[in-house]
């Protein structure tokens, strides 16, 4: 039983929002259901770091979500900053239960525990945070961080952090989302929303402060899912 990583899936079945307009995009859905395909067995749980559907609507999402339900292994959802469908934790666990999607699982507020590993995380947000709007926001991701922290610990499982935003980002830190990971020992973090070669260049990986940084973002990561162990 594995688990996996990837963000940013963009997905657009339901709408009109291709992707392949971008560099390194052409026909990135079918790409990616064949590296999926042959790496991620249905036993394995794949973390997906938000980004995943350009739907407006959460009832718009049904094409984006059943392509995700029809690949292999359970998929853990959060929040990135382009889905703009995220409602609350309830209607979208109503939404799945009722469309059938029983694959997936969004991580919001809570820790799910993936053999002796708890996933846990938030959206997180911007690395440069000046105005006192952001600073809310910034203080309500802190919050739902620790909170999925503490189910974690709760379940007894090592956490290991999902963001969708780097909590560093070249020079820039999130300095508020970076004190939490430091002060509660985590030591794996996995972030996405960087696209293309040159900001990849600029994403900080690796080492950073006694934490292990990695970039999931589906460009980045070729299209197929990244494996945390």
């Amino acid at each position: 039983m594995s688990l996996f990583a990837i963000a940013d899936l963009h997905l657009s079945l339901g709408c009109d929002k291709p992707m392949d307009v971008f560099e390194g995009w052409q026909d990135y859905t079918a790409k990616l259901e064949k590296n999926w395909r042959a790496i991620v067995k249905d036993e394995d749980t794949v973390v997906i770091a938000g980004d995943i559907s350009w739907a407006m609507k959460l009832e718009d999402t049904a094409n984006d979500f059943s392509f995700i339900h029809s690949l292999p292994g359970k998929k853990l959802i959060l929040k990135g900053n382009h889905d703009y469908w995220w409602s609350t934790k309830k209607k979208i666990d109503d939404y799945l239960q009722l469309h059938g999607f029983y694959s997936l699982q969004i991580v919001h507020n809570n820790a799910v525990l993936v053999g002796n590993t708890a996933v846990c995380g938030t959206r997180g947000w911007l690395y440069n945070s000046e105005t006192d709007e952001d600073r809310k926001i910034v203080n309500r991701e802190v919050g739902r961080l620790n909170t999925s922290i503490d189910d974690a610990l709760r379940q007894g499982g090592e956490p290991v952090v999902f963001l969708h935003y780097p909590p560093v980002y070249d020079e820039s830190e999130c300095t508020e989302i970076l004190d939490v990971l430091k002060k509660r020992g985590i030591k794996q973090c996995y972030f996405g929303h960087i696209h293309g070669s040159q900001a990849a260049k600029r994403a900080v990986t690796g080492e950073y402060g006694g934490i292990k940084m990695h970039l999931i973002s589906c460009d980045y990561a070729g299209f197929t899912p990244i494996l945390v162990r």
